[in-house]
């Protein structure tokens, strides 16, 4: 067998510098009081969001037949039902995993960096979020830039996603390079994603940790919504170079809007001819005994370790990505 194949794809200053990451963010925590835990990577449950597909195992166990398990795409529902038997603040570094995702940022299992706050508004924790990030990478000189989604799109695109039609999406969709006539059926959200990854993505965060927040509604997502002259979701996403590293919520902790959201995603997944998945009950159980108000974030490791070490491709700081694992 050739080198080639059993060769890690990382190399060993890579290797060093993953492990000083996780090193410099288990201090941060230790600092701030906030306490690590573990939560099953395989569930009795998977996610019922339409946009992320689970990869699945199977445990025979001693019952009749083998039982389908889920492998997480993020530790959240579990780690909200810690919070809700009274934890307090946590964080979990952890592997997650996502089924057809593979390219230049993405790869089907990944590392997540993903902690809870309660008490404290999502406007606050992305004060903490670049503070980590700034101490994970060592760059205490990075400064802090916010907008509103809002905000975002009119000064780079000068149209109002909350007004703008659809026709006026898609003529600013064909302004992306080589996109020709774009002959694409998608709803409202799907154009608004187009144009925030291809036309304005690339330009945030160059040299600057770059916060968008209060997005769309309909992308709530498990933020909570607030009502102001138009609906807003209490929800933010960091970028730095050019790279989303980080989403957030002020969490929703009500549950019977949270069921009315699991019943959507299924509804949605039923149309698109995808798998229903059993919804977490547990989780459920867990709003309706009472999880504290709280602010929530999961940020991408691997990415931020591209970041530290100035690697374009994701298998650059993966040791065995999964063509060789």
């Amino acid at each position: 067998m050739s080198r080639d194949t059993w060769w890690p794809s990382a190399g060993a200053d890579v290797l060093h510098a993953r492990a000083r990451l996780l090193a410099r963010i288990r201090e941060f925590f230790a600092d701030a009081g906030v306490m690590e835990v573990e939560t099953p990577i395989a569930s009795r449950c998977g996610t019922t969001d339409p946009v992320l597909h689970s990869l699945q195992t199977a445990w025979s166990g001693p019952c009749a037949r083998a039982q389908v398990l889920y492998l997480h795409t993020s530790p959240e529902l579990p780690m909200k039902r810690l919070l809700a038997a009274g934890t307090g603040p946590i964080f979990q570094i952890c592997k997650v995993f996502r089924d057809g995702e593979r390219g230049r940022l993405h790869h089907p299992e990944f590392s997540l960096l993903e902690w809870y706050r309660p008490g404290l508004r999502y406007r606050a924790l992305m004060t903490e979020v670049a503070e980590l990030v700034c101490h994970a990478l060592d760059r205490p000189e990075l400064s802090v830039r916010s907008s509103s989604y809002r905000e975002l799109f009119r000064k780079h695109l000068g149209l109002d996603p909350v007004t703008a039609n659809l026709n006026t999406l898609r003529r600013a969709a064909e302004e992306i390079p080589g996109s020709g006539n774009l002959d694409l059926d998608l709803d409202r959200d799907g154009w608004l994603d187009l144009l925030l990854t291809h036309r304005i993505q690339a330009r945030l965060g160059r040299g600057h940790l770059a916060f968008i927040y209060d997005y769309p509604a309909s992308q709530a997502a498990l933020a909570r919504i607030r009502q102001d002259s138009y609906p807003v979701a209490e929800r933010f996403e960091l970028y730095l170079d050019g790279m989303e590293l980080a989403n957030g919520f002020q969490e929703l902790t009500d549950p019977e809007e949270q069921r009315r959201r699991f019943s959507a995603d299924l509804d949605t997944r039923a149309a698109a001819g995808l798998e229903p998945l059993p919804a977490d009950q547990d989780f459920l159980a867990a709003l309706d005994a009472g999880m504290p108000e709280a602010a929530g974030v999961a940020l991408g490791l691997d990415r931020l370790l591209m970041v530290a070490t100035g690697s374009a491709h994701i298998d650059e700081v993966l040791a065995f990505p999964v063509e060789r694992a």
